[in-house]
């Protein structure tokens, strides 16, 4: 499981950052996380196989963050993709998909699904789920968590031995906590011989908001946070005009939620001195990490208690 950054920057793109786009690569699938003017390339870029996307996640429809959807999905045709897509998003993203798609009569011979959200949304599928909730920002915008279930304890081979269990299928309906009964009548429970299971990882996206409680919830006991700091923290009129937060304030929100790692990411084209925007953020938050285009960061699997 790693995020890969593929964009990095603000409204304004640079020639270090991109517009925002954020990839989970995890167990061989990648879930995209906004989807910027050239993120096509980016995966590029980034040896990323079209193939794998599985989803979509945007997180509101101002342009940085849509502009790319449509060259990406021009690739994906163009790779001949079969299997469908999934789009999530605000109201109005499948408006705007379908009408640029008729504009530039475009056809895509590979079903996309695209599921409109306006509230508290939640998807459950195999092996993790996705929450979003709303955020503070000018228009109406999305936070993405995605939670890993938990995997199975660790598997006691000796001790399953010691209980005369047949090698086979057994083992396997212990591994997945379930109880078995042995021919000679005995019941074997799961976690006789089946360590406590490991807590599932928990990555969220924020993409632009103001600091706000729902951020916080989201954001609750994660793994990493990825979040919003346009601005630095001198800058805070301007983050509150616009609606995004400083590097500052998503120190703050780090630390309420008890994250364990932060990556601070939408830098305004402004800025160069990256240790100047970069500084109160540590002091108040150590975990913290500025974004770079193409930066990967690894989320290590959760050790067994």
């Amino acid at each position: 499981m790693k995020i890969i950054t593929l964009g990095t920057g603000a409204a304004v793109p640079t020639l270090q950052r991109g517009h925002p786009a954020v990839l989970l690569w995890w167990q061989g699938k990648y879930f995209l996380f906004d989807c910027g003017e050239a993120t096509q390339v980016q995966f590029r870029k980034a040896g990323l196989k079209f193939s794998r996307l599985e989803a979509i996640f945007i997180s509101h429809l101002h342009g940085d963050h849509i502009l790319g959807i449509m060259g990406l999905l021009m690739s994906l045709e163009l790779s001949e993709r079969k299997k469908p897509l999934h789009i999530y998003g605000p109201a109005g993203i499948k408006e705007y998909i379908e009408t640029s798609t008729k504009l530039m009569n475009t056809v895509f011979n590979f079903e996309i699904n695209i599921t409109e959200i306006r509230a508290d949304f939640n998807l459950e599928e195999k092996g993790y789920s996705i929450r979003a909730l709303p955020l503070e920002h000018r228009v109406f915008s999305l936070g993405y968590s995605f939670r890993e279930h938990n995997h199975p304890g660790k598997f006691y081979i000796e001790k399953a031995r010691e209980f005369c269990i047949p090698e086979g299928p057994l083992y396997g309906k212990l591994q997945r906590g379930e109880n078995i009964e042995l021919p000679d009548g005995r019941i074997i429970n799961s976690h006789e011989v089946v360590g406590k299971a490991v807590e599932g990882r928990k990555i969220v996206y924020c993409g632009d908001t103001r600091p706000c409680l729902n951020a916080v919830k989201l954001a609750e006991e994660a793994d990493l946070l990825i979040y919003e700091g346009t601005f630095e923290p001198d800058a805070l009129d301007k983050a509150k005009i616009s609606g995004h937060s400083t590097t500052l304030e998503a120190a703050e929100i780090a630390l309420k939620a008890k994250v364990k790692k932060l990556i601070i990411t939408h830098i305004s084209s402004r800025y160069h001195d990256e240790e100047h925007l970069l500084g109160k953020s540590t002091e108040i938050f150590p975990s913290t990490i500025l974004a770079r285009d193409l930066m990967e960061v690894e989320i290590p699997l959760k050790r067994e208690e």
